[in-house]
């Protein structure tokens, strides 16, 4: 059989998404992973960051002999405060987009180095940004995107740690620390674990890595998410809950489905049940993208975002009464324009907006669809959303449809140990109170040095971005922590025969 063109595999996965061909959970969340992890993470740094960009040649497969082709993949290096003899090597381990992106918004690395002396080296993940294993060709079938896997992937961070250590002078003996956020936090974790010889430890924030069949329940997420906004304004949650029967009385109508899209300043109006479906599906991941990004100060995404926005949202979602489902769904209205039209520049909002058409999301629903199966379940009384159980088998199907594969749902903690990794050490994971992915992560110590630290009012990976001054004490706290387990480390080695 002739294999599909790369325009093919793209015109099917968009009438995937488009006609919710992954349940609306999966979607919801898979985008709401690639939002804080590949094209959504604003960033602004005091003083200009340099690096020296780099391709080092990777074998295509690192596990059998039959392919015996190489890429590019493109490195990111920065050694201005490096103590060339011996000094350590803080390395971020690649998430599913382009490694500039986490370059430039991994600010704590960046204001750790020189106290460190360390060199700042950022891995690109394989299959996204540049580094290509086939090229144009990557993404063509599942026959070329056989070989993206977060196995492939670490054993090519290994290797390019080996050959570094090889040919930079003064690196043979520099300990290096694996440090990343969400999956390239659960990357990093998983490198400490799978690959001790090369890293002394890993630094793994907002890491979902039980976010796994039967590890944890999978209404779990969607709890936080709702607590975030439970939290943040009386009623706010309540009100959430019952927008989505309002949505359905209204929409039930020509009339109603006008009166919803010029409402809501919709670029496309609502004309039939599909688009009503698209639209519930959007407006549950705005909640969710709120969630995540309940940052203190004000920060940039869609739109600029005010300082702790669910807060700003709840004040259009705080009232008691009964009212009319119009009335109710006008102030939800306003509530999502908080995240799609703060500065009120914005003409119309697009219920694709955070869609991106882009390789890190085709990539991402592809490694969801292998061996990063995870479940998403709600049930309208202990979260906000309307009910859906997660069904394996339809999940199953639907990545049968969209790319001829179907997920080995236990893979991943056979592979990585799942709950069974206290045999493992020099692990920090990091977690915010806020943050949804919390529910997936390790939020208590294992043992003495597989640690966990909770930041209440964190969101994801708040630790990771640059210092502010709004930054709550818990996260001041959190960083300081991690840097004198990192120097705990680094003497560790120093001290070894």
């Amino acid at each position: 059989m002739k294999p599909e063109s790369r325009t093919a595999v793209w015109d099917r996965a968009a009438l995937c998404i488009l006609t919710l061909c992954f349940s609306s959970l999966h979607v919801i969340a898979l985008k709401s992973q690639l939002f804080t992890r590949f094209g959504g993470l604003p960033y602004s740094t005091e003083t200009p960051i340099t690096y020296e960009t780099i391709y080092f040649d990777q074998k295509i497969d690192h596990f059998g002999f039959a392919e015996e082709g190489t890429f590019k993949q493109r490195i990111l290096l920065a050694a201005k405060y490096w103590q060339q003899s011996g000094g350590p090597i803080l390395f971020y381990t690649g998430n599913e987009g382009d490694i500039t992106w986490f370059c430039n918004n991994t600010g704590f690395m960046w204001e750790i180095a020189e106290e460190l002396g360390a060199m700042l080296v950022f891995a690109e993940h394989r299959y996204y940004g540049e580094s290509l294993p086939f090229g144009q060709e990557s993404y063509s079938d599942s026959k070329h995107l056989n070989y993206l896997t977060s196995e492939q992937a670490l054993a090519d961070f290994a290797v390019l740690i080996q050959n570094l250590k090889r040919t930079l002078p003064g690196a043979q003996h520099s300990p290096v620390i694996a440090v990343g956020g969400s999956y390239g936090g659960m990357l990093a974790a998983w490198f400490r674990m799978k690959y001790p010889n090369i890293v002394v430890g890993a630094l793994a924030s907002s890491a979902p890595i039980w976010q796994f069949p039967g590890m944890v329940p999978c209404g779990d997420f969607y709890k936080i998410v709702t607590q975030d906004f439970a939290k943040s304004g009386h009623n706010c949650d309540a009100n959430i809950r019952k927008s989505w029967k309002a949505i359905n009385n209204v929409s039930s109508t020509a009339s109603g489905l006008q009166w919803l899209s010029e409402e809501f300043s919709l670029c496309n109006p609502l004309k039939n049940t599909l688009d009503v479906m698209v639209f519930k599906s959007w407006l549950q991941e705005t909640w969710v993208n709120l969630a995540m990004v309940d940052y203190p100060y004000k920060a940039n995404f869609l739109q600029p975002l005010p300082p702790w926005p669910i807060q700003v949202v709840c004040k259009y979602l705080g009232f008691d009464s009964t009212v009319s489902d119009h009335q109710l769904l006008h102030n939800v209205s306003q509530a999502a324009k908080v995240y799609y039209n703060y500065t009120g520049s914005t003409s119309c909002l697009n219920t694709s907006q955070t869609a991106t058409r882009s390789l890190g999301f085709l990539g991402w629903f592809y490694q969801a669809c292998t061996e990063m199966v995870m479940p998403m379940c709600t049930d309208g009384v202990q979260d906000m959303f309307e009910p859906e159980e997660w069904n394996f088998q339809a999940f199953s199907d639907e990545c049968n449809t969209m790319f001829g594969v179907r997920p080995r749902a236990d893979w991943a903690g056979t592979v990585y140990g799942g709950k069974d990794i206290a045999s493992h050490s020099n692990i920090i994971f990091s977690n915010g109170g806020l943050d949804p992915w919390s529910s997936g992560g390790v939020t208590f110590n294992i043992t003495d040095s597989l640690v966990s630290i909770m930041i209440p009012e964190g969101a994801h990976h708040l630790d990771l971005r640059y210092s502010n001054d709004r930054d709550p004490p818990s996260v001041r706290a959190a960083r300081a922590l991690e840097v004198k387990y990192f120097q705990q480390w680094i003497k560790q080695v120093k001290k070894a025969p």
